[in-house]
């Protein structure tokens, strides 16, 4: 299916849109001294008191295990985190953050998230849910096309 070069502006207007947010982020982090993903991590843990696998955080982020173990060797070796064992599957460890990780990411995660969400309060509920429903879609279409790719 060939694409005209109105679609070709506009996904290329999109994926600098993208990359914007991307870099919004990355400079978050950097201000931090930490990197786009550790600030990932970090958030993710903030909102799970009870932890959570490295295999569950590997899924939210589209990460591979080594980029996570090496975040997670971080934050450990700084005390910001410890791991125990799952109960249900003893090859799994819960990561969770310490005090002294929670003291951190309390300086970092709350302003950020409060940002975001300012950020897309702006838009209102209405074009808040359609953006959403719009970018599932769209995130499903790239996953049902991107699998084809060699396949054909």
């Amino acid at each position: 299916m060939a694409v005209g070069k109105e679609i070709n502006q506009l996904v290329n207007a999109y994926c600098r849109l993208r990359d914007r947010q991307h870099a919004v982020y990355g400079n978050c982090a950097k201000r931090h001294n930490l990197t786009t993903n550790e600030l990932f991590v970090l958030d993710i843990l903030w909102f799970a008191p009870e932890g959570c696998t490295q295999t569950e955080i590997c899924e939210r982020l589209s990460a591979n295990k080594q980029t996570i173990a090496a975040i997670a060797g971080r934050f450990l070796k700084k005390g910001y985190i410890f791991s125990e064992e799952v109960a249900e599957d003893r090859r799994n460890k819960r990561i969770c953050l310490t005090p002294a990780g929670r003291a951190y990411a309390k300086e970092i995660i709350p302003p950020a998230a409060e940002a975001e969400n300012l950020a897309m309060a702006e838009l209102g509920k209405e074009k808040l849910c359609e953006l959403v429903r719009l970018t599932e879609k769209l995130t499903e279409s790239m996953e049902r096309r991107f699998s084809l790719i060699g396949e054909e």
